[in-house]
């Protein structure tokens, strides 16, 4: 049985690697859209897959490129944002799907934590944001059995978008397959759309070399394709929105709600 139709429950071992495809998808002013292919992992943040020594370089994973970046490992950093919340997994499992460190660099759009009790049911779900410019936001979510959830957008990360509307989420649980979506809501629609679709591969040297060599320094060329597609917009005239000054990392808790009950 495919483990995407149970979101509620852990019953996907990590580590696991995803080949992936992104695609961010703008309908105003006028229609443009960012395809581009790569992989992530799906791990346990308390085991991180250790690889050969060899391979050492092509994937790390490091608590100071999540949350505050002040813990010793990531677990760690997520039970101190959960416990600020009044969370406690009180030891339970935890998939963290992730960009890992590649030669030494990394950029992290989007990670996503599925967080479980004891007894292996959803307790929560963390989606930590990065922009380009180094912030960092969490946004603390409780989904519905579909894996939807819906969050006041608090962040700044495109910089032809203000800080205003709302996030409509679908993030179940990575299975066989990957497929995640989220919606940028404003006043006047649905003016952006970003998804990530992929499908599972065994965590085995052959196969991370493969997709290691097909997306050489997979995270730069993210980051790279962002800054990219921001020039082209910004080209065509697209205008850019005020970025707000420094501040510290950013969290945020949204109630269970679904994209249909949303104000």
């Amino acid at each position: 049985m495919s483990t995407a139709s149970l979101p509620h429950s852990v019953s996907c071992p990590a580590p696991a690697l995803y080949s992936v495809a992104i695609a961010h998808v703008r309908t105003a002013p006028w229609r443009y859209t960012l395809r581009h292919r790569t992989y992530m992992w799906l791990i346990d943040p308390d085991r991180p897959p250790e690889l050969p020594l060899p391979l050492r370089p092509l994937a790390r994973f490091d608590a100071r490129d999540h949350f505050d970046g002040d813990r010793p490992t990531i677990r760690a950093g997520l039970e101190a944002f959960l416990a600020g919340h009044g969370v406690d997994l009180q030891g339970g499992p935890v998939l963290m799907l992730t960009h890992a460190r590649v030669l030494g660099y990394v950029f992290n759009p989007l990670t996503v934590f599925w967080c479980h009790g004891p007894d292996g049911t959803l307790r929560c779900v963390v989606a930590e944001v990065h922009n380009t410019y180094g912030g960092r936001h969490c946004y603390l979510l409780r989904p519905d059995a579909a894996g939807r959830s819906v969050a006041g957008k608090a962040f700044y990360v495109s910089p032809f978008f203000p800080v205003d509307g709302s996030y409509s989420m679908r993030l179940p649980a990575p299975g066989d397959r990957l497929d995640l979506t989220v919606h940028l809501e404003r006043d006047n629609g649905r003016p952006f759309t970003a998804t990530v679709r992929g499908l599972r591969r065994e965590v085995r040297t052959g196969a991370l070399l493969r997709l290691a060599l097909r997306h050489p320094w997979s995270t730069l060329a993210v980051s790279a394709a962002i800054r990219w597609h921001g020039i082209r917009l910004y080209l065509r005239g697209l205008p850019v929105q005020p970025r707000p000054g420094p501040r510290p990392i950013e969290s945020d808790e949204s109630e269970p709600r679904t994209p249909e009950n949303a104000s």
